[in-house]
């Protein structure tokens, strides 16, 4: 019995001998694998840059395909005004800041029902000269009514608030 425990125990030892850098190398791997989603998850959560105030007011321009036709607007917003040049159109709108980020426009001399609806708009990331942003019509929410998001990209062409 005594030389069979003895087998035993030497055998286990064996064993366990050769576990032991499986076992550190497993743990090593655990590691690198637990700093690199760390590491991923802290920087993939970063919030976008958003220098709002930046864009507040001045003259912007704005692109957007119509009817399949690329169409260009610009448009001069004080704190309180904007002025758009579409299509050899001008139209006048009352701006309300909600916060730094966002604002209702809403249309001082509309032509129809639709443009009597005011318009959300969101800054969602500053970039330089640039921002992109998301608007909507402003809608009682209902099953019946939804609500369309658009996005789009402006320009700050200039810090100027009138347009030569």
């Amino acid at each position: 019995m005594n030389t069979s425990s003895s087998f035993i125990k030497t055998e286990v030892l064996k064993n366990t001998d050769r576990t032991k850098p499986l076992f550190h190398e497993i743990c090593k791997v655990k590691k690198i694998l637990l700093l690199s989603c760390c590491f991923i998850l802290l920087f993939a959560c970063q919030e976008p840059e958003r220098d709002c105030p930046n864009f507040k007011t001045g003259t912007f321009t704005f692109e957007e395909f119509v009817g399949g036709e690329l169409k260009q607007t610009t448009f001069v917003r004080n704190d309180s005004i904007e002025i758009d040049y579409y299509d050899e159109k001008i139209d006048t709108f009352s701006i309300r800041w909600i916060n730094d980020c966002e604002y209702v426009m809403k249309n001082l001399r509309p032509k129809n029902q639709s443009e009597e609806r005011p318009v959300h708009f969101k800054i969602l990331k500053t970039e330089g000269d640039t921002y992109t942003f998301e608007y909507a019509m402003v809608i009682k929410k209902n099953k019946a009514n939804k609500r369309y998001v658009r996005q789009g990209t402006a320009k700050k062409v200039s810090e100027e608030t009138s347009r030569n």
